[in-house]
């Protein structure tokens, strides 16, 4: 997808859903939770990160929002009363409240239209996933159809999602079992090295220091069938990793590293799965110790 092409262009995602974190002690009950930094939240700049289990595993990953007075977190739809269970596990005397919000949110490749009343920043966790923009459920149709904007498909967006290696949440990363470095999390501004303690802080930290990383998500070209998510990929016998999600002839599969320095073609049973790891990804893996 040429950027030339698709200047103003939005793609509507509707699989995401919004709570509001209300409340004096907000900031501080959420810096000691999640693994970015949430002081770094302003207006126009969103913050990327992900609510781990105490082992350090994958829960959830949200961006946070200021609104006001009040933060949003823009999550996964279909799973955002578990993430508001979770954190009121911990709200025990914060001065704080969690509510659902109806809010819808688009993203905007290439030039961005100027819409009146609508919260808007970049995607932090890459400049060509574009600028998210946060709508009113009631009047988020009207708003698009007045801006100039042409639709994308979702199907464009996918693409371009997975020629990054990000993951989309639950789809992509395991829940309670996936490692965040292992998917690129820390490539994707989500994990900030230099703040104080927060769930499953002991862990991450510890896999990035000790070269503890056996795994990474990448992009893979597929000629033959996709195989479905979850499905092992064995190669002559060995589990060389698993499939993620795909769209069409393109998706993320987790895959060993030591499989990753062998740049060849991986051959499973009828499908061909090519490994095309960005630049800065490639030379990630190429550091890890073998």
């Amino acid at each position: 997808m040429a950027d030339e092409d698709q200047l103003g262009s939005y793609v509507r995602l509707p699989n995401r859903g919004f709570l509001r974190l209300s409340g004096p002690d907000r900031e501080g009950f959420l810096q000691g939770l999640v693994s970015n930094d949430v002081s770094k939240v302003r207006p126009g700049h969103a913050v990327y990160a992900c609510l781990l289990t105490p082992q350090g595993k994958f829960l959830h990953d949200f961006f946070l929002i200021l609104d006001g007075e009040s933060l949003l977190i823009e999550c996964e739809a279909d799973r955002r009363d578990d993430l508001a269970q979770r954190l009121k596990i911990y709200k025990l005397r914060s001065k704080i409240e969690i509510t659902p919000v109806d809010y819808r949110v688009v993203a905007v490749i290439g030039t961005t239209a100027v819409i009146p009343n609508a919260m808007s920043y970049p995607d932090p966790r890459s400049q060509l996933l574009g600028t998210r923009m946060v709508l009113s459920a009631q009047s988020g149709n009207s708003v698009l159809a007045a801006s100039g904007m042409t639709e994308l498909q979702w199907e464009d967006y996918e693409r371009r999602r997975i020629a990054e290696a990000v993951p989309d949440g639950s789809r992509d990363m395991e829940v309670g079992k996936a490692i965040l470095l292992e998917n690129n999390i820390d490539l994707l501004n989500g994990v900030a090295w230099d703040k104080g303690c927060y769930t499953g802080q002991e862990l991450t930290a510890r896999t990035r220091y000790r070269g503890l990383i056996k795994k990474r998500l990448v992009p893979v070209r597929i000629a033959g069938l996709m195989p479905p998510v979850g499905t092992p990929l064995i190669e002559g016998g060995v589990e060389v990793g698993e499939m993620r999600s795909g769209q069409g002839d393109y998706g993320l599969a987790l895959l060993r590293l030591e499989r990753l320095r062998n740049s060849t073609a991986i051959k499973i049973g009828n499908t061909t799965l090519i490994p095309e790891p960005s630049a800065a990804l490639a030379a990630l893996i190429a550091q890890q110790p073998a």
